[in-house]
């Protein structure tokens, strides 16, 4: 009797860690997800702001 109630004991204990390594994995995905997007923006801002300074080189080459 002693072993079944031991593996029990042992496959409940693996269910719990195989929870906490999955928490841990949806939270650095959700954190993952966020720097991407903020990347996104961070990208998109410089994208616009060289789009404006290359517009203003262009205006000043040709009153060249």
């Amino acid at each position: 009797m002693f072993w079944p109630m031991f593996a029990v004991a042992v496959g409940f204990l693996g269910l719990v860690v195989l929870g906490v390594f999955a928490v841990r994995v949806f939270v650095e995905a959700e954190r993952l997800g966020r720097q991407v997007t903020d990347s996104a923006r961070r990208i998109s801002r410089a994208a616009e702001d060289l789009e404006r300074a290359a517009t203003g080189a262009a205006r000043s080459a040709e009153a060249l």
